[in-house]
């Protein structure tokens, strides 16, 4: 029975390579001499620092730009809030989505259930699996689903005839 997977999955490689290049950016740009800006990557979230909160602006702009040329959805940041740390420095925590929630995934297969196509949704941990008996359904599906879900990064794999 054909079916595909509909996933929110960020490309971790391009990511990390992003926040590299935006690190090489902050070390030779002028206006960040002499400043404590920084950016670093651990698993999944990526802290900015700097002196004020418009350098923080600043860096995440760098960062957004690189993730926009490596073909990264910047739909996946979760920006947090600012943080202020030892004498004037402040921090900024962006955690990398990753995974389809529950809520966002009952959503999904709600909105196929009332389209009245004819397949099936089934939640299957953080990914969305839907199955039809035609082909043409699944892609009708598909273009429901990137329609109404604008606001979410999602992207469909595993797709089987």
């Amino acid at each position: 029975m054909p079916s595909f997977d509909t996933v929110c999955e960020p490309n971790l490689p391009e990511v990390k390579n992003a926040v590299e290049n935006t690190a090489k950016e902050i070390g030779t740009r002028f206006d960040f001499k002499g400043t404590s800006a920084a950016i670093e990557l651990k698993e999944k979230d990526i802290t900015l620092i700097g002196d004020a909160d418009f350098q923080l602006v600043q860096v995440e702009d760098i960062l957004r730009n690189k993730l926009t040329k490596r073909s990264v959805d910047v739909r996946f940041l979760d920006k947090g809030d600012v943080q202020k740390i030892g004498g004037d420095k402040v921090k900024l925590v962006i955690k990398v989505k990753s995974g389809i929630e529950s809520e966002q995934s009952k959503k999904i297969q709600r909105l196929i259930k009332d389209s009245k196509l004819k397949v099936q949704a089934a939640i299957q941990g953080d990914a969305v699996r839907v199955t039809g008996a035609k082909r043409d359904d699944l892609q009708a599906a598909m273009a429901l689903i990137k329609k109404d879900l604008a606001d979410m990064p999602l992207s469909f794999n595993n797709f089987r005839d």
